[in-house]
This record gives structure tokens, C-alpha cells and sequence, in this order.
């Protein structure tokens, strides 16, 4: 059973704290369309930059790319998405409600909440259609068949068509990868779950090109290094596990299929797949575009179209998992405590600077304090506003994990106190040695 009032008190804190909005919310808003505020994007950046850093800055066998949202339509056949990107979708006649006819037991009647759709008295449905998910759209100034374009439903694609293009630009060989991180549009009939499906999201994907026959062994590589990269985010481990494809839900061009799972209030959901896709991407590419993609290895002296190894993970999707696993409530001298404990290294604010009162010059000091930190990249918080309890819990709602406060010492010995979020504890720290206790303990 979906546990709502988690994701309620979740949803809340989000707007709450400046995490993430609701689209066109003073009109109404927009349905399953989120905006990120001033904490959530920087979160999501932290999130992006960890992928990053991780495929891109610390291996010499990826390269990265940024290719457009816009592709040639001739893309999508080749990839099968014109004619096979679809969902059986059913309507009610009663309720003017649609659903995706393979998911009525996930859904709500809307007339009887404790129903699924059908099952209730007066469910009217009709015949399951297919419906394509991808958004269709016009280039240039006329409206025709001619000028048929689709926002991408994925990001791998631009990799593919892409493909030779690095591999003769970064003199890479095979086996090496190309990453990248970009928007995508899904006309999904039933998103929902806060930022978890939505029809537009931004993805981090990688596919790795490796010569056939070792394509299981990359596979199982990519499946540890994946693991050990969601749990190097501070995820609990017992909320994470794999789930293979069987058979009725391998797709027709992968080999093998394991997504990493996290226990959602609303239950175990995908936030990463690891793919291997054999060479039926390149080898459609390569017959619709008339064009030669096979990779000449020189050392063997043979030609072969390679296999792709996919590893896909959703930056929205891993945004949420971060703030899920990190929401906590405690009981705190008789009141409720609501913490966000990221791991330091995302978290939105590092430290909030706080002067105990409004004199003795200790506004100034924290002033200083607070704009040394950010000229060092440090991003911090300065509040002088309310009870110090009062602004400790509103940085712990913000998931920062140091309070920097100026108090009377300060000026006696050039000390201030240091508070931890998670432990709660404090220790004095030499101003002039902030940056540097901040730095260690937040990490890269």
C-alpha cells in the first residue's frame, strides 16, 4: 500500500524550502510539469555533477556529448519509436478518465478511490488503443506531413547517430564510451508520483561500445560500478536491489536487462537500467542511413559493428530517491525535528552562518564569515533572523549539514561554534580554519 502521507509532508517541505514547484502554479498549474527551485536545482546539479564526474571526469575511455532535443525524423523509424513507442491506453465513458490499460491495478478509480478502474459499479471503459508517446511538433513555417519533427522520447539515440563522429574526433578505440545528460519528452498517459514520471525529465546516460563477444563481461562491470555509485550517494542499502528482465519484459533488442530499484513510499520502482543491446542499434542506423558504421580494429585486422552496453539513469528520478531516503522526523525535546540528511556533498547549502544576536559586533563577523565562504565555493546561508533554535531547524529542513554560529567567544579567542546536523553535537572552530574543516568533511 502507497504510503500518501509520506509523499504529502514530502511534497510540502518541497515547496516548503524552495525545492520544487509546481508548474504554472498561479494558473492552475500543469499536470505532472515540476519546477525546480533554488535548493531543488541546486540538489539536481549536485546529483548531475556526481554522474559527471564519475563517467566522464574520472575515466579516459568516455567521452561526453550534448546533442539536440531536435532530430532528423528518419531517427526515430530507424529506432522503432514511429512505430512501436506506444501504450494500450482505455478511457471511462463516466468519469472522462484515461489509464494505461497494462497498469489498471497500479490506478485509482477517481469515483471510488479504494477500486481500480472497471470495478466499480458504474466503470464504463472502452476498447484498449495504442497510444504513441512521443510529442509531434512542426519545423518551419508550415504545418505538414513534410515537416513532421518529435521532441526526443531518449537521449541515446543522439548518441548513436553520433557515434563515429566522437570515435574519429576523440581518437578513441573500442571498447569506449560516449555519456550525456539531457531532456526528454514522454506524452505518458498515467505520470504521476511527484517528479517520478513526468512527461518531461532529463536523463544521464551512457553507452559503452565494446567489441562482440565481450559484452557480458562489460555487463557485469557496468552492473557494480552502477551499484556502487548509488550507494556512494549515501542511499540505504537495504532500500536498493536489482530486478532482471525476464523473459516478457526483455525488450526485443537487449540481450540482458537489470534495473536498480529503490523502495519508494509507493513501492520498488526503477531509477536506473543497465542494458545490453547487442549492435541492433547501430546496425539499424546503419541500414536506414545507407551510411558504414562498422569499427575497423587494426591490431586484428577485422571489422565488426559493436555491441552497446547502456547504463540509464533518470536525474529527476535519482533527485527524488536522494530526497526520500534523506526525509526523517525525530522527537527533539518534545517537538518534532524534520531533517533532510543528505549526504554533504549534495546537500543544496554546506553550512548556514548565523550571528547569535544583532550586536556586539557579531553581524559583521558573521557577514565576513559568510561571504568568505561563498567566494571559496562554498555555498552557505546567512540568516540573522529568530531564535538560533529556530534557525537551526530551518537549515536542518534544508538538509545543510553544518551551522556556523558567531557568538561571544568569537571575539574573545577568534572561535565560532560549529553545529553537525545529523548528531546534533557542536565544537568550536577557528574562523580562519572554516573553509578548510568545511572542505574535508563535505568531500568532492
Amino acid at each position: 500500500m502507497a504510503d500518501t502521507t509520506f509523499m504529502d509532508k514530502l511534497v510540502s517541505l518541497a515547496k516548503r524550502r524552495g525545492f520544487v514547484f509546481q508548474s504554472s502554479e498561479i494558473y492552475g498549474g500543469l499536470g505532472s510539469v515540476w519546477d525546480y527551485g533554488p535548493l531543488g536545482v541546486e540538489l539536481k546539479r549536485n546529483v548531475k555533477e556526481r554522474w559527471w564526474s564519475a563517467m566522464v571526469h574520472a575515466r579516459d575511455d568516455i567521452e561526453g556529448l550534448d546533442a539536440a532535443i531536435l532530430m532528423h525524423p528518419r531517427v526515430w523509424e530507424a529506432s522503432g519509436h514511429v512505430a512501436g513507442f506506444t501504450d494500450p491506453m482505455v478511457d471511462c465513458r463516466t468519469c472522462k478518465a484515461r489509464f494505461r490499460a497494462d497498469k489498471l491495478q497500479d490506478a485509482q478509480c477517481p469515483q471510488k478511490p479504494s477500486k481500480h478502474p472497471g470495478e466499480h459499479s458504474t466503470c464504463d471503459l472502452t476498447e484498449p488503443r495504442l497510444f504513441n508517446l512521443m510529442f509531434k511538433t512542426f519545423i518551419g513555417p508550415v504545418e505538414d506531413s513534410a515537416a513532421v519533427v518529435y521532441l526526443r522520447p531518449e537521449t541515446a539515440q543522439g548518441i548513436y547517430v553520433n557515434y563515429q563522429n566522437v570515435l574519429n574526433s576523440s581518437r578513441q578505440r573500442v571498447p569506449f564510451g560516449i555519456a550525456q545528460i539531457g531532456k526528454a519528452f514522454r506524452n505518458e498517459i498515467t505520470p504521476g508520483n511527484f517528479i517520478f514520471r513526468t512527461r518531461e525529465f532529463e536523463q544521464m546516460e551512457m553507452q559503452f561500445f565494446v567489441k562482440p563477444g565481450t559484452d557480458v563481461e562489460w555487463f557485469e562491470r557496468w552492473r557494480q560500478w552502477r551499484w556502487e555509485w548509488h550507494l556512494a550517494l549515501g542511499l540505504t542499502p537495504g532500500k536498493l536491489r536489482w530486478h532482471e528482465h525476464g523473459p516478457g519484459e526483455l525488450a526485443h533488442y537487449a540481450k540482458a536487462a537489470y534495473d536498480i530499484e529503490y523502495e519508494f513510499p509507493f513501492g520498488w520502482n526503477e531509477i536506473e537500467g543497465v542494458h545490453n543491446r547487442t549492435d541492433f542499434d547501430l546496425g539499424r542506423h546503419q541500414e536506414y542511413s545507407g551510411k558504414k558504421l562498422e569499427y575497423f580494429d587494426q591490431a586484428a585486422n577485422e571489422r565488426y559493428l559493436p555491441y552497446i552496453v547502456e547504463t540509464s539513469a533518470g536525474a529527476d528520478r535519482v533527485t527524488l530517491t536522494v530526497l526520500v531516503d534523506a526525509y526523517r522526523e525525530e522527537q527533539v525535546e518534545g517537538e518534532t525535528r524534520v531533517v533532510l540528511g543528505f549526504h554533504p556533498a549534495l546537500a543544496p547549502i554546506k553550512a548556514g552562518v548565523f550571528p547569535l544576536v544583532k550586536k556586539d559586533g557579531m553581524p559583521e563577523t558573521a557577514d565576513r564569515l559568510y561571504r568568505g565562504l561563498r567566494a571559496g565555493g562554498i555555498p552557505s546561508f546567512y540568516d540573522d533572523s529568530g531564535a538560533i533554535g529556530r534557525r537551526y531547524r530551518r537549515m536542518d529542513e534544508a538538509g545543510t549539514p553544518f551551522c556556523l554560529t558567531v557568538d561571544g567567544q568569537t571575539a574573545e579567542d577568534g572561535s565560532v561554534t560549529a553545529r553537525h546536523r545529523d548528531a546534533m553535537t557542536q565544537e568550536r572552530v577557528a574562523l580562519d580554519q572554516v573553509g578548510a574543516f568545511l572542505r574535508e568533511r563535505i568531500g568532492p
